[in-house]
């Protein structure tokens, strides 16, 4: 029996998990949706790719529209260099361009918010898209990975940049956990649902 924590299983955790996603790699660089027709829209960033596998479960699930935010100037590659960009943009309190907004935001009841946790607060790619998108009245709801720190300030920097938003709570879930990641999503999407 494999370990939990081996490679290989790991890899093919993390293939299984991304199989039903193929479509989430055809989207469209140029900020296109992709559309269901829906009232509700997953919006969400992802490095790893932890954010991204719950945003196409709950896309799936619920039969959303789907919009993944990306810098204009993507971050490095490099998982270090990643963090220091990220910690001077914090604490500079820079925002980075996108590279595109979602086209007529205004369609939609209901964001589902995906975003990982990065030193403790959102990324900030993510404070960038709620100061550039009007969120009054609709529902936010927050979906959020994070590698063991939990949810960090990332609610208030939710109230605070989309202060006319009604704000939901939302799912957290520690990241590199892929073999509860589907029936967690799943239970609390069927909770929603109700």
């Amino acid at each position: 029996m494999t370990s939990e924590h081996d490679p290989a299983r790991r890899a093919v955790m993390a293939a299984l998990a991304s199989l039903p996603l193929i479509s989430l790699a055809g989207q469209p660089s140029d900020g296109e949706v992709k559309r269901a027709e829906s009232r509700a829209l997953v919006a969400y960033f992802s490095r790893s790719g932890n954010t991204r596998v719950v945003a196409g479960l709950i896309h799936r699930t619920l039969g959303t529209d789907l919009f993944e935010i990306r810098a204009a100037q993507p971050y490095p590659e490099d998982y270090l260099a990643t963090v220091e960009q990220a910690r001077q943009e914090r604490d500079s309190g820079y925002e980075p361009a996108l590279e595109a907004k979602v086209p007529n935001l205004a369609r939609y009841d209901s964001v589902y918010l995906g975003f990982p946790i990065w030193g403790e607060t959102t990324p900030p790619i993510i404070r960038t898209f709620l100061s550039t998108h009007d969120l009054t009245g609709k529902t936010l709801i927050p979906f959020v990975t994070h590698g063991g720190y939990g949810l960090g300030n990332s609610a208030s920097i939710l109230a605070s940049h989309a202060p006319t938003a009604r704000l939901s709570k939302g799912f957290v879930m520690q990241a590199d956990q892929e073999r509860q990641t589907m029936d967690r999503v799943n239970a609390w999407l069927k909770q929603r649902t109700e």
